[in-house]
């Protein structure tokens, strides 16, 4: 992941706490096809694990693998797969919260 990516994450360990058992997800871009988008992902995942987070892929009907991801800005499919990842984050928030 990004070293900003990496200090934010660093410096809010002191919530570290408050964030077990909240739902999260990762998303990424690179600027390069084989950027290692699979590999950032996966390295914002076990940061959210540590924080106790419980990870929400994106939906089948999106891309089904580990979270969003582009190259560059994003395009009209990928937008459509973010709010798709949000919109399951978003309800099983609030299935969590019942």
């Amino acid at each position: 992941m990004a070293a900003e990516v990496k200090e934010v994450l660093d410096r809010f360990v002191v919530i570290r706490r408050k964030m077990g058992d909240t739902i999260g997800a990762a998303f990424t871009t690179s600027g390069d096809q084989s950027g290692g988008k699979e590999t950032t992902l996966m390295s914002i995942i076990q940061a959210l694990l540590i924080y106790g987070m419980i990870i929400v892929g994106d939906p089948l009907d999106a891309t089904g693998h580990y979270g969003v991801s582009c190259v560059g800005s994003p395009d009209k499919k990928t937008v459509e797969n973010a709010a798709k990842l949000g919109g399951r984050v978003a309800l099983l928030v609030k299935k969590f919260k019942r």
